[in-house]
């Protein structure tokens, strides 16, 4: 890409509501039944049928528009979006056009060299979901399944604030830790819980006018949403440097091939012939109702990482980790609230829980190592019944289903580490003794082969003397 354009970035988010049930029906909107059995007459469009809202819906709404400090709207009310396609089978699509309920706002995103941005939102509306369209299995045909159909979003939609694909994952994800952390949504995308819709352009540099945009359609991972930008912006590139023009259009991203292709024209605002809902009657939100959401609202992500770095003593990097999802910061806290060291608690969470999770792929709510247990292993540090060295073995040992009690494993396998004076003093002198050389160099100031003596004596003991009586009793000795 040449350095002439300027890519510019605006990312429509649609967030599923956490609510038991549909938006206009009492249908489950839970994951993963069976096609077609979570789909009422409502939900199939059959005759005679009206929707009723779900009043589960706007405390959430209004907690996100809190959350980014946007206005929100008083008179919720309702539009029909009229377009055709097989997994809509009304013909319309009940959501929010001219009076959103979250109006305006902004969230702060961090880069990768540790600067933040401001990304201004637009609006934030409530809609009902499409259903889905099934190909692989039916040969030559589609299959529909309408469990989604009528499953309650909030559509996330930007300004066009960004100016490349990092930015553009940095919002998503600022984003996902929100919603997630009010209870919006669980934001788990492999379920279709968010997904993203990519607005991408470029322009000349020191142009005002956007140039023409292309919306790539339904990313559900961020992974694939960095690299569907990527794509875009090259083949938007190569176009126009080649004297052709963007069309713009709706675009799909295919993760096998890496790339972005056609899926049909981009309609515009006139092509979907909005109108007021006539089925549904304006809803009144008052301050009262507002100000109860914002009483029961959590506390927010830039406020929790605040609070580690001034009140724990973390640094701006583990603060910053510890509070990046709200599973992560709650086992953390947990633990603390057991162990009372926040400072060896974020070590641990950080290192070996978070290298376990990683490397077995899976998630903290499924960690074989309970914060409970975490905390006992920490503890036990604390209290010198064993070593850091040995308290690796048995966050490992509960890890790998070994055990479910750290201090029956810590019995049963003799782990428990000699902190006896009268039984490491022999040891010690005896290691000074067959090592003279070391000794004599420690005393002339090469006082880094403290190090030396410190692992000969774990080495004899089986890593259970504690190290701290060693060392004390190793420079007293040389020292003498």
């Amino acid at each position: 890409m040449s350095g002439e354009w300027e890519v510019v970035i605006g990312l429509e988010i649609h967030v599923q509501l956490s609510t038991i049930s549909k938006i206009f029906s009492g249908s489950s909107a839970t994951f993963g039944a069976e096609p077609n059995t979570q789909a009422s007459a409502l939900d199939l469009a059959l005759p005679g049928v009206l929707p009723v809202v779900n009043e589960a819906i706007y405390p959430k709404a209004i907690a996100f528009g809190l959350g980014i400090g946007a206005n929100i709207g008083t008179r919720s009310c309702f539009d029909r979006k009229n377009y055709f396609y097989p997994d809509l089978p009304k013909g319309y699509q009940i959501t929010q056009m001219d009076e959103p309920i979250v109006l305006g706002g902004e969230v702060e995103i961090t880069l990768a060299d540790g600067t933040t941005k401001t990304i201004r939102v637009t609006r934030a509306h409530l809609e009902e979901d499409a259903g889905k369209s099934l190909h692989e299995d039916f040969h030559g045909m589609t299959g529909i399944d309408l469990n989604r159909a009528g499953t309650p979003l909030l559509e996330i939609v930007s300004e066009p604030d960004m100016r490349s694909a990092e930015e553009a994952v940095s919002y998503a994800k600022t984003i996902h830790q929100l919603v997630t952390y009010l209870s919006v949504s669980d934001g788990d995308m492999s379920q279709g819980s968010l997904r993203c819709d990519a607005n991408v352009s470029l322009r000349k540099k020191g142009a005002d006018a956007y140039g023409t945009r292309t919306e790539t359609k339904n990313v559900n991972s961020f992974r694939f949403l960095e690299a569907a930008i990527k794509y875009e912006v090259v083949r938007q590139t190569e176009v126009l440097e080649s004297g052709g023009k963007i069309t713009q259009e709706t675009r799909l991203y295919d993760p096998d091939k890496d790339e972005t292709r056609p899926m049909r024209s981009k309609e515009t605002a006139t092509d979907y012939r909005y109108f007021p809902e006539p089925d549904l009657l304006p809803v009144i939100i008052d301050d009262a109702f507002i100000a109860k959401v914002r009483d029961s609202m959590p506390e927010l992500p830039a406020q929790k990482r605040a609070r580690f770095h001034t009140e724990m003593g973390l640094t701006d990097e583990d603060s910053r980790v510890l509070s990046s999802e709200l599973g992560l910061a709650t086992y953390f806290e947990a633990c603390v609230n057991i162990c009372s060291d926040p400072i060896m608690a974020a070590n641990w969470v950080k290192g070996d829980l978070l290298g376990g999770l990683n490397r077995d792929n899976i998630e903290i709510s499924d960690s074989p190592v309970t914060a409970q247990t975490m905390a006992e292993i920490i503890v036990r540090i604390q209290d010198g019944t064993i070593s850091g060295k040995i308290a690796k073995n048995v966050f490992n040992a509960v890890w790998e289903g070994k055990t479910d009690s750290v201090d029956d494993y810590i019995q049963s396998e003799g782990l428990v580490q000699v902190s006896d004076s009268h039984e490491l003093e022999p040891i010690v002198d005896r290691i000074i003794a067959d090592n003279p050389k070391q000794a004599e160099q420690f005393r002339s100031g090469k006082t880094k082969l403290l190090g030396f003596f410190v692992g000969q004596v774990m080495k004899e003991t089986a890593g259970k003397a504690n190290p701290k009586q060693v060392n004390d009793l190793i420079i007293s000795r040389l020292n003498g």
